[in-house]
């Protein structure tokens, strides 16, 4: 099944596409993950990068690639990405929990220390996650994002939290 017959991407499909970053780079800390495989003209999240990790290159439809060595994990493309297709994933976040940050354009925001549901990318609930970061910048133009942490079992497919 592809995103053009289910409506959302599998992990499957992401392996497909080269598009997760290896156990080694989880293993050092947050790394972005870029889960976007349509090719559309976009490149926001090459230039909000500081450290050149992202690039989609010439031409403008391509999709983009992360150098995952030059990834410091910092998470500013999240916020950047208007098709909502990166997010910053940290497998080193506790012993039990990893941490999933990504963008949440909806209101009310969630608070620090809310308990929530976290949603896979088929928007099913898969589990319970605290809300451990909001961040709404004015740098980020309107996107915050939402850091959770979840049970390390869960953290790839994970993608958001249902809205109560």
């Amino acid at each position: 099944m592809s995103l053009a017959e289910t409506g959302y991407i599998t992990l499957e499909e992401l392996s497909t596409f080269h598009m997760l970053p290896s156990d080694q780079r989880y293993e050092k800390g947050p790394v972005a993950v870029v889960e976007c495989i349509q090719e559309i003209p976009c490149n926001p999240c090459e230039s909000a990068c500081p450290k050149h990790a992202i690039w989609v290159g010439t031409p403008i439809t391509a999709l983009p690639r992360l150098d995952e060595n030059a990834c410091s994990g910092c998470g500013v493309c999240v916020a950047q990405c208007p098709g909502l297709a990166i997010f910053l994933v940290d497998k080193t976040y506790s012993e039990k929990e990893a941490s999933i940050a990504f963008p949440y354009e909806y209101t009310p925001l969630p608070q620090v220390g809310e308990d929530v549901h976290a949603i896979n990318r088929k928007g099913e609930t898969v589990g319970k996650a605290k809300v451990i970061k909001v961040l709404n910048p004015k740098s980020y133009n309107r996107t915050p994002v939402v850091t959770i942490s979840v049970d390390k079992k869960l953290v790839d497919e994970v993608r958001s939290i249902e809205r109560l």
